[in-house]
């Protein structure tokens, strides 16, 4: 049987709620430290449990313990699907197993009791921005009177590489960058912090397997590749990001901070979540023709809170273009991946108003301001406001993968 056939989450002795997001059809990886444990740990969650899985890994045998002894999913994300597999395998039997309990038991750490780490050491970060709905958005915004749409859009999946030191886990502070932006089309360019800082609610996947330089990763090596899925908050300064864009695209409008999701979720999880993309028109080519594969969708569900006001739902169902895609185009032209490479889905929004994942597409750049639960007033984001994405998908048998969620707070400019 495998993992996912079958899953009862009342089958663990922990006694979670048939509902819980974080049983065993979900099993997150992640790093995470505690005062009274030394060093970073890899952990797993289960419910509002962490097992120790550095401490736990010597009953996989030495190889796997000596795949987690630093606390950081490296190892583990280089070894490869059939070991991605094996061990996930292994941790279903030992929350299922009575025969483990005994030993499990003492490892298991109160999530509360722990202060997320990013879990992997990001090697190269690219951003996408593959929602169509974002995209037709900005286009009506930014050139009025003009296709919304470039058009390359709807012909590759269009994508710029970001800074990867500056990835920062859930709960990281945001320091509001600065930069030169304009306060009128007509007038002179300034310099300070900014005033229009946004988010982009995301998608990240993270690459285990790497790649030769040279050669190109086609959509039916996915799975080889790629290890599992977090949830991606790309702040974006708006204005600093207006100012540069012309000619090479984002760059200090984009580079200051990216945040992720501490749990990484495999992909073997999202095996109930799997749906067909929008149609493409015109029909893509060969190299990121999916047609004759899976369906390469995912039906994710994201919710943005804004100082305590979910303000926006964006499905990720509706991307125009999918994750293998992505993957095969970040490589077509022989660029290698990496272990720990983290590529983000573009900002996810829905045909709905209240289905869009920024805030220049929900105030509509200001001229349609947010009012929040306390009766604030917001087009962009102000020092001390605090934006949390969260994300579930379906999972076997009714359940719920669970993607946890990824937080961070506006800290004034330094």
């Amino acid at each position: 049987m495998s993992v996912d056939e079958g899953v009862q989450v009342g089958d663990t002795w922990r006694e979670l709620s048939e509902d819980d997001p974080f049983g065993l059809q979900t099993l997150p990886f992640g790093s995470f430290s505690a005062r009274h444990l030394p060093g970073p740990r890899v952990g797993v969650r289960l419910g509002d449990a962490v097992l120790d899985l550095t401490a736990a890994s010597h009953y996989l045998g030495p190889r796997y313990a000596r795949m987690f002894v630093n606390g950081s999913l490296d190892r583990f994300l280089a070894s490869g699907p059939d070991t991605w597999s094996h061990v996930r395998g292994a941790l279903v039997d030992w929350f299922r197993n009575p025969t483990y309990h005994d030993r499990i038991d003492p490892l298991m750490v109160s999530l509360a009791d722990t202060k997320p780490r990013l879990p992997f050491t990001v090697a190269d970060y690219v951003d996408f921005y593959a929602s169509e709905h974002h995209a037709t958005n900005l286009g009506r915004l930014f050139r009025p009177g003009q296709p919304p749409l470039p058009e390359n859009w709807k012909q590759l999946p269009v994508g710029y590489h970001g800074r990867s030191g500056t990835v920062v886990v859930s709960g990281t502070p945001i320091v509001r960058p600065k930069g030169l932006r304009k306060e009128r089309a007509d007038g002179p360019a300034t310099y300070g912090p900014s005033r229009k800082l946004d988010i982009e609610a995301e998608v990240g996947f993270v690459v285990g397997t790497p790649s030769d330089l040279g050669t190109s990763v086609p959509i039916s090596d996915f799975e080889r590749h790629v290890f599992g899925v977090c949830i991606v908050n790309d702040w974006s300064a708006r204005d600093i990001q207006a100012f540069e864009y012309v000619p090479l695209g984002p760059f200090l409008g984009k580079s200051f901070a990216t945040s992720i999701s501490p749990w990484i979720v495999p992909l073997e999880a999202f095996g109930a979540a799997r749906v067909a993309p929008p149609k493409r028109d015109p029909k893509p080519v060969a190299y990121l023709d999916d047609s004759d594969e899976e369906p390469g969708g995912l039906d994710i569900t994201l919710e943005v809170e804004l100082s305590g006001k979910v303000i926006s739902r964006p499905p990720f169902a509706s991307m125009y273009w999918t994750a293998a895609q992505q993957l095969a185009h970040l490589t077509t032209n022989g660029a290698s991946l990496r272990t720990g490479d983290l590529y983000a889905s573009g900002t996810v929004s829905g045909p709905a108003s209240n289905e869009r994942g920024s805030l220049i597409e929900l105030t509509w750049n200001g001229e349609r301001p947010l009012r929040l639960t306390d009766g604030a007033i917001r087009s962009f984001l102000e020092d001390g406001d605090q934006v949390t994405i969260r994300a579930t998908a379906p999972g076997p048998g009714g359940t719920t993968v669970g993607l946890g969620e990824v937080t961070g707070r506006v800290r004034p400019s330094v």
